[in-house]
């Protein structure tokens, strides 16, 4: 790094992060989640407003240059990683392990009609939007991959700004976004693999090996290994101590994911679920972390992803249609799945409703997956932009619509109380005004 880089990097870092911060606060007193304000700094930053109010401001403080680009997509990455383990050490898994099988469900309606809709998709869509050379069958399945993704980070975020983290439906959504994204990976892989030499039984059986190791050596080995890296700091009484072991768990069970080929988000996860169920742990000494992602981190990892977003794409009449198109199927099929995923593992309409709309989000997820189709040479440029705004728009619809659905659903349980004072989550703003009658398994917000 030279000194006019490190001059952009930091004027980059310090702008992003004011507006993001500025933006999401109008938009909690607006009622919406922070993460909505979030995502608009990045849009405002990025080509479709500065880029054409002042371009020479835009080019020298965003430059196109690759290496500048990347510096501020690794701190973004680091921000992302970190957010993730947080999610992951709020999962309760007493309660995923008596709803299994609903999380199983909602997670399969989420995965196969979104998925089943996008590759009927690609086959329709115009021919302009194919990359030269791709064939027509990789195009649509890369399509389908694309929609069936949900986005851990920001559905996480949306929860943890709506204070809905420690309700049950919470802990569904962000179990089956979890599944969905690990099939959605492993799809990625072999779609991947079709683009280039083509799908070899060697290559699926070794992807889907591979997660299952992971998975058993999560099990069998990262329990005890955590268990004991955790002990030994619980001991201090510096929770600083606490939160860099606590961090260096995360990223090292991130770069191990990362170097089997998976996402690195997936070993995060996986990471801070071993994290939150440790014994060892102690969520007093882990309040700063989880404060500082909140508060700085996110904000910044957002807003950075909303620098991918131009609305002037939009002026291309093929381009407005595909994209009004994918995004109404997007919706849809998210929406569809989630709630016939949720109602057939027996769970009521408005939290089956707030499921489906939750897994909407699809976010960077969907944006890396564009990414690789378009280093591929199976998307064209235009289409690159399409799946992204698709990823920002879906971002962007999931909050309202599960604020709509949560109100209306489920009343606050002793359960969910105790698990958010263990937690350590204000109460929601818009939690249902109903009242628990013990006994029973269901409780219903009151009638207005």
């Amino acid at each position: 790094m030279n000194a006019n880089e490190t001059l952009v990097l930091l004027l980059q870092i310090g702008l992003l992060l004011s507006l993001a911060v500025v933006l999401g606060q109008l938009a909690r007193r607006l009622g919406m989640p922070a993460v909505v304000g979030e995502l608009s700094a990045g849009v405002l930053l990025g080509p479709s407003l500065l880029a054409h109010v002042a371009p020479g401001l835009s080019g020298w403080l965003f430059p196109s240059t690759p290496s500048q680009m990347h510096l501020l997509d690794a701190v973004g990455h680091f921000g992302v990683l970190l957010l993730v383990g947080v999610t992951g050490m709020s999962i309760d898994m007493k309660l995923l392990r008596r709803r299994s099988l609903a999380v199983a469900q909602v997670s399969a309606g989420g995965l196969l009609v979104p998925l089943a809709l996008g590759v009927a998709v690609g086959f329709v869509l115009p021919a302009s939007l194919i990359a030269e050379g791709a064939e027509r069958a990789v195009f649509a399945w890369f399509i389908g991959v694309a929609m069936c993704v949900s986005a851990i980070p920001v559905i996480a975020k949306t929860l943890l700004d709506m204070r809905l983290l420690h309700r049950n439906v919470g802990q569904l959504i962000i179990s089956a976004a979890a599944v969905d994204d690990v099939a959605g990976w492993l799809l990625m892989s072999m779609v991947s693999a079709m683009a280039t030499t083509g799908v070899r039984v060697r290559e699926a059986t070794a992807a889907v090996g591979c997660l299952a190791g992971v998975l058993l050596f999560a099990w069998f080995v990262g329990r005890p290994v955590v268990g004991t890296m955790l002990r030994l700091p619980s001991r201090s009484a510096d929770p600083g101590v606490v939160v860099a072991v606590a961090v260096l768990i995360v990223m090292l069970s991130a770069a191990g994911t990362q170097a089997l080929g998976m996402e690195g988000v997936l070993g995060a996860f996986f990471a801070g679920i071993l994290i939150g169920s440790s014994r060892w742990v102690d969520r007093e000494h882990l309040a700063p972390l989880r404060t500082f992602v909140l508060s700085v981190l996110a904000p910044l990892f957002f807003a950075t992803a909303g620098l991918r977003m131009d609305l002037t794409a939009l002026g291309d009449p093929v381009v407005l249609g595909a994209a009004s198109l994918m995004l109404m199927v997007a919706v849809v099929g998210k929406l569809a799945g989630g709630y016939m995923g949720a109602r057939v593992g027996g769970i009521g309409h408005w939290d089956a409703l707030a499921l489906g709309a939750g897994l909407n989000a699809r976010g960077v997820i969907q944006m890396i997956i564009a990414m690789v189709g378009l280093r591929l040479g199976v998307l064209t440029m235009e289409m690159y932009t399409i799946v992204v705004l698709v990823a920002v728009g879906t971002s962007l619809m999931a909050p309202p619509m599960l604020r709509y659905a949560v109100r209306r659903g489920e009343a606050v349980s002793p359960e969910e109380t105790e698990r958010e004072k263990a937690l350590d989550i204000g109460p929601a703003p818009d939690r249902p005004v109903g009242r628990w009658r013990p006994g029973t398994s269901s409780p219903r917000a009151a009638p207005p």
